[in-house]
């Protein structure tokens, strides 16, 4: 056992204050670290303590290693939760953290490097049986009739990613071969500014695939077990706004066998903590993109149809506790939804930082509000823009549709603009509403929008 009686809360806004939550309900202290610019923030009273860790640039103190292990140190935090995003999966954080005596609460730094490293990943599911997309499990060589030849075998289109990058950063897609060289070296140039490294891989391109995940729980005892699927196809610029459970019309045994081997994969590369296995699935079946070695943004439409309390089981996870439920234990019960609620426009995208006027938060049966704001409560300009998440749950899809689309009426923020008028748009789309709709169909609805076209909606 690995016990610890103090959390550090590394990270800020919902998931901050989602992790605080999880910790009262285990009895273990909470210390949300924050930056200048999050002070006075109404989640940090819920926490029993708040330490500043630096400046509002996230550099000077959501991604500044030093100074959080330093808070950790200071208020006598046996363990850090790293949340997402910022260093959630940045395997020297978790290495610095282990070596401080901190318990990382995720996996292994070895693991975050072996799933971060696109080309490792795909060996390490290709070892499991995890279909992936065509392409070969290697780098790019530097000749550029090598990598024709390649891209050749793989058949056009196909598209070039970095080895070390994620989020929708660091790929192009080429359709004929002579914008192959141009596209090789802007990427190249690209992975090599943002990630430190220039090694680039190739696979074949899908043109119509849906975004599908399945979320996984794996313990220190060789126990593993996946909690179903989640449907992130509603996208723009590879950016999710709206996600789902389980995914629509996808064939259970289709399904359980690739899952199935997920959950081998994670044994073999001696797994621990929460995971997403992110697969385009296209005519039927699964093709493997990449492994998120942390919490999703989207995990409480998982928790809503499976009653399982992801973040709960990952700090048990970290305390060496073995998975308090079997695979047996998992049965989905009717449909989840969620809408990413965003301080921006919802149709220029541009963020709209600001004081929060006035607020209003929707509820009912079957409602799950993630949020962290309040009524005069300041949308800092210096991070990512989410501000809630909307969560509907159904006995059908149907009735969770119709549940989201009502909170959405009823929700009121004042002072900033938002995109729940996007959301709500999406709820009447007669294409998501018949589900199924693959990972271009919001940006196509975006578009015939913008042209004014008729096909918007539709």
């Amino acid at each position: 056992m690995r016990r610890f009686n103090t959390v550090l809360v590394a990270n800020r806004g919902e998931v901050a204050l989602r992790i605080i939550r999880a910790c009262r309900a285990l009895g273990l202290r909470s210390v949300a670290a924050h930056s200048a610019a999050d002070r006075g923030a109404p989640y940090l009273a819920l926490a029993d303590q708040a330490i500043c860790i630096g400046g509002a640039a996230s550099r000077d103190s959501y991604l500044n290693i030093p100074a959080l292990l330093l808070a950790a140190e200071a208020c006598g935090a046996g363990a850090v939760h790293p949340g997402y995003g910022f260093l959630s999966e940045n395997a020297a954080f978790a290495e610095a953290a282990e070596a401080a005596g901190l318990v990382f609460i995720g996996p292994t730094a070895d693991s975050i490097c072996t799933m971060g490293d696109k080309i490792a990943a795909k060996r390490a599911m290709i070892e499991a049986g995890v279909p992936c997309v065509p392409g070969p499990d290697q780098p790019l060589p530097e000749d550029a009739d090598a990598i024709a030849r390649i891209a050749t075998d793989i058949g056009y289109p196909v598209i070039v990613k970095a080895v070390g990058g994620g989020g929708g950063r660091g790929m192009r897609v080429v359709t004929r071969p002579d914008a192959l060289a141009e596209a090789i070296a802007v990427t190249r140039s690209e992975a090599g500014r943002a990630f430190g490294r220039a090694d680039l891989y190739m696979e074949k391109f899908l043109e119509a695939p849906r975004h599908v995940e399945i979320q996984v729980l794996c313990d220190m005892h060789g126990n593993a077990i996946w909690l179903g699927e989640r449907d992130c196809s509603m996208q723009r610029r590879h950016q999710k706004v709206v996600e789902e459970a389980p995914a629509p019309g996808i064939t259970p045994h289709v399904l359980r066998d690739v899952a199935e081997r997920c959950v081998e994969a994670c044994r073999r590369i001696g797994y621990r903590g929460a995971g997403t296995f992110e697969f385009l699935y296209e005519a039927g079946a699964f093709y493997f993109i990449e492994m998120n070695t942390r919490l999703q943004v989207e995990h409480p439409v998982t928790e809503m149809v499976t009653g399982i309390d992801i973040v709960r089981e990952q700090i048990r996870i970290a305390q060496g506790e073995a998975l308090g439920i079997t695979q047996a234990d998992v049965v989905p019960r009717g449909h989840a939804i969620e809408c990413r609620i965003n301080a921006e426009d919802p149709y220029t995208f541009i963020p709209s930082p600001g004081r929060i006027a006035a607020l209003s938060l929707p509820g009912g049966p079957g409602l799950r509000i993630d949020t962290h704001i309040a009524t005069g409560y300041t949308v800092p300009s210096h991070y990512d823009s989410l501000i809630a998440k909307v969560i509907a749950h159904g006995a059908t899809r149907d009735q969770a549709i119709a549940r989201m689309a009502s909170a959405l009426a009823e929700l009121r923020v004042e002072g900033v603009a938002t995109n729940a008028e996007l959301c709500a748009a999406i709820m009447q789309d007669a294409r998501f509403r018949k589900g199924g709709a693959d990972i271009h169909h919001l940006e196509h609805w975006l578009a015939a929008r913008a042209a004014g076209g008729d096909d918007a909606g539709r």
